[in-house]
């Protein structure tokens, strides 16, 4: 089987995400219920009130939201032309989140995510990127726009080798 043309050299690089992204109560509410959440098992993803009680400043975005975050800022990277990754070969491998706080509605922030490993394995390439996703600026709930990084994504992915 034939090598997988994923350019190695990206390894190390770090890619900006241009635009800062606002986590809204709406944005919060669809991905609950995307992901099977209801109002009753998990009021905090949809009443303001239910959260606060909980001790948070808006609506709590459910544990795997900032996937969606760390996709926009992962495409800067897999996109480029000189990456060599052809999208229509790529296979989810995992995702971890580490936490210093939750997201919650109200939070702005912004990702860049940097290529930590790039490596050949039977003619596929795995590749894990680390998307940190950081404070931007005060949101209208919460937030000091300091710059702190409220959660990490980690993500591999195989690219997998021409057949």
């Amino acid at each position: 089987m034939p090598g997988s043309p994923v350019n190695a050299e990206f390894e190390g690089r770090v890619f900006e995400h241009p635009e800062e992204f606002e986590v809204s109560a709406e944005s919060i509410r669809d991905f609950a219920r995307a992901t099977g959440a209801t109002q009753e098992s998990h009021p905090a993803h949809f009443d303001a009130s239910r959260a606060a009680d909980l001790g948070y400043d808006g609506l709590v975005a459910p544990p795997t939201y900032p996937v969606i975050i760390a996709q926009r800022a992962e495409r800067n990277y897999i996109a480029h032309p000189e990456a060599g990754i052809d999208f229509s070969r790529v296979v989810h491998g995992s995702e971890r989140f580490t936490y210093t706080r939750p997201l919650v509605a109200g939070d702005r922030v912004r990702a860049s995510t940097l290529v930590e490993s790039v490596r050949q394995v039977g003619g596929h390439a795995m590749i894990t990127t680390r998307t940190s996703i950081v404070d931007a600026g005060a949101g209208a709930e919460s937030g000091n726009g300091n710059g702190e990084e409220i959660v990490a994504v980690t993500s591999s992915i195989v690219v997998r080798g021409e057949e």
